[in-house]
């Protein structure tokens, strides 16, 4: 997993990564329990800011020029040796473990060669952030000049999948916010 915990929260008052998760802990925590639930010991990297309740998880410094940057700056340093990377966003904070698992046994049944960064076309737009992204094309997102995240996923052999589900939905205002914590996240 790579969580990419970056940002400086002006819009939410705090960095999102850092911000209490209804079901405990920080956004970027959850995330990590997400993953640790349906992978347990597989490998995570924070790309950006130290979570506040997992400050053992390694991370690389994100270079505050945006996520693809970021991204880019990620794939062209060392890693540890996995076949897939999922490339999570600390704002993505409805996944469950359940919707987790279903999204991972449909990214491997649509692309079993592992050859292509699977991602989801979600409401009519492409999520490369919540999407697998294999070891073996981490050298071509290195390389990649793209500036936003479509533009490196778009270059990348990819492959969308149509995904409905409340996970797509970034959290990305305060208003946003009271709507997550007012309606209260799924608990699974």
């Amino acid at each position: 997993m790579l969580l990419l915990s970056g940002g400086a929260g002006t819009r939410m008052g705090a960095p999102k990564h850092g911000l209490e998760h209804p079901t405990g802990g920080s956004w970027g925590g959850h995330l990590v329990r997400v993953f640790e639930a349906v992978f347990p010991g597989a490998p995570i990297q924070v790309l950006g800011e130290t979570l506040p309740d997992r400050p053992d998880l390694p991370r690389l410094d994100d270079p505050r020029e945006g996520p693809a940057v970021a991204l880019r700056t990620w794939a062209a340093s060392e890693a540890p040796a996995v076949d897939l990377w999922w490339i999570a966003a600390c704002d993505q904070v409805r996944w469950t473990a359940e919707r987790f698992k279903e999204w991972t046994a449909l990214c491997e049944s649509a692309d079993p060669s592992r050859t292509h960064w699977v991602m989801a076309m979600n409401d009519g737009h492409l999520q490369p952030l919540g999407g697998w992204l294999p070891a073996s094309l981490r050298l071509a997102l290195a390389a990649s000049p793209g500036r936003s995240l479509i533009a490196l996923a778009i270059a990348l052999p990819h492959l969308a999948l149509p995904s409905a589900g409340e996970e797509w939905a970034d959290v990305d205002t305060p208003e946003e916010r009271d709507a997550f914590e007012n309606k209260g996240p799924s608990r699974s």
